[in-house]
């Protein structure tokens, strides 16, 4: 299982706003993890996708599409990938490890 934060850039748009074509990205999303290939979480600065890393190569490439489809000439897209093949983690187990620090007061 791997994690993947994307974002993607559409350079050359009508305006400064993005959030349409962010907006079309998410109900792409939608359609993978209806298939049971990803899940996904979206932020206000980015998107986190899990799943598959073969699956996620094949979201990331879709996702980079969309805003070409939409007569966007120019598109700047930036992945980080986070696998880890000694355990399986998801974004929760690594949010709840952080927490259980947390809670600790820092202590292991």
């Amino acid at each position: 299982m791997a994690i993947v934060d994307v974002v993607v850039i559409p350079v050359g748009t009508e305006g400064p706003s993005v959030s349409k074509y962010i907006a079309e990205i998410q109900t792409k999303l939608k359609e993978y993890k209806a298939q049971g290939k990803i899940d996904y979480q979206l932020t206000p600065m980015n998107t986190l996708i899990e799943g598959d890393l073969k699956d996620l190569f094949e979201v990331v490439q879709a996702i980079h599409e969309l805003p070409f489809n939409k007569g966007v000439d120019r598109v700047c897209t930036n992945i980080r990938i986070d696998e880890r093949r000694d355990k399986s983690r998801k974004m929760n187990d690594k949010l709840a490890s952080v927490e259980k620090h947390l809670d600790n007061g820092g202590q292991e």
